[in-house]
């Protein structure tokens, strides 16, 4: 079963939302070192929980994305549509973390599937 391994939150003001989160939760952020920018996110280590990322705001109503770990990302891209579901976003490499790609369900609501692969560039 796949499951969700984690989120990004888009922001206008990345100083910002940052301070926020770190303020009312305690969640630590920290710049990405990858061809893109973009901030990991640290929610903590007890308990059960996911950590994400944060990222400059793409487009004006962009909401958080909650990303799936799947085994095989091309069989997932075709699962998605051969259940009513698109693709937005088709493959692309994350530099040393895997293969990405973000879709649609059959409601509109974005996601996004990951498969781990050190190798991917």
């Amino acid at each position: 079963m796949s499951r969700v391994l984690h989120f990004e939150i888009p922001a206008d003001d990345t100083a910002r939302v940052a301070s926020f989160y770190q303020q009312v939760f305690g969640w630590k952020f920290q710049r990405w070192e990858g061809p893109m920018e973009y901030w990991l996110v640290q929610t903590g280590s007890d308990g059960p929980g996911i950590d994400g990322g944060m990222m400059k705001r793409a487009q004006p109503g962009q909401g958080p994305v909650n990303t799936v770990g799947v085994p095989s990302l091309d069989d997932a891209m075709k699962a998605v549509t051969a259940n009513g579901g698109a693709i937005t976003v088709p493959r692309m490499a994350i530099p040393g973390v895997g293969w990405l790609a973000y879709a649609a369900d059959t409601e509109g609501n974005p996601f996004g599937m990951m498969q781990a692969d050190s190798g991917a560039a």
